[in-house]
């Protein structure tokens, strides 16, 4: 039998962050290199691991949100591997050089501690998102691991004239320093989009990448605070 379950053991450690299969993330855990990741994610752990729920970081940012988009953090410190999970979705490993990500709160799995980050208002969409739309900014140098409801697309808008349009409740993360407006289409309203009730899609525009899920559950997807 342990040879028919080899095949699942884990591979030696090549970096912080870094898929195990599809559906699991693997920590390197290392004192001094805290994490920060989705209450109830973790499904396993070698060594020494210790956490730390509603740590005092996530509380002052918490008290500043007001919007309902903050997902429940712990941090995670200590030496050993740390795997996590959420609930068999696709997970995506990014390794910020510098740069900065933003991230609808329920597809953010975990994130290196030490990197910036708070929620922010999305400049542009009150008026056709009620009083606008909140997301997780992340950037620094460091890891992020996101998770997709199926395996996600990466679009390159390419910073042309062309618009990317995304339906808000497949959208996944976008690189911040792009241009983003609202869009309806009442004439397609029952053809685009499942969530939404009518065709409301988001258009991305610059240079920079927007990911996308196969899935609509608009149930869980961007959150539309007054």
């Amino acid at each position: 039998m342990n040879q028919q379950l080899a095949g699942y053991a884990p591979a030696p450690i090549t970096a912080r962050m870094e898929n195990h299969g599809n559906h699991m993330l693997k920590v390197a855990l290392q004192t001094g290199n805290d994490l920060l990741a989705r209450v109830g994610s973790m499904v396993a752990y070698e060594g020494f691991v210790q956490y730390e729920p509603n740590p005092p970081a996530v509380r002052q940012i918490a008290r500043d949100w007001m919007t309902g988009e903050g997902a429940p953090l712990m941090k995670c410190s200590g030496d050993g591997l740390l795997y996590l999970a959420d609930y068999g979705a696709d997970v995506v490993v990014i390794n910020l050089n510098g740069d900065g990500i933003s991230v609808n709160a329920t597809n953010l799995l975990a994130f290196d501690a030490h990197l910036t980050w708070g929620v922010e208002r999305v400049k542009g969409l009150a008026k056709f998102a009620g009083q606008g739309l909140w997301n997780t900014k992340i950037s620094g140098q460091g890891w992020v691991a996101l998770t997709s409801r199926g395996k996600p697309i990466v679009v390159d808008c390419g910073g042309g004239e062309d618009e990317t349009y995304v339906d808000p409740d497949a959208l996944v993360a976008w690189s911040p320093n792009l241009k983003v407006k609202g869009k309806r289409s009442f004439k397609a309203q029952s053809l685009i989009g499942r969530g939404s009730g009518e065709a409301y899609q988001m258009a991305f525009s610059g240079q920079g990448i927007v990911v996308v899920q196969p899935s609509e559950d608009s149930t869980d997807r961007l959150r539309f605070r007054g």
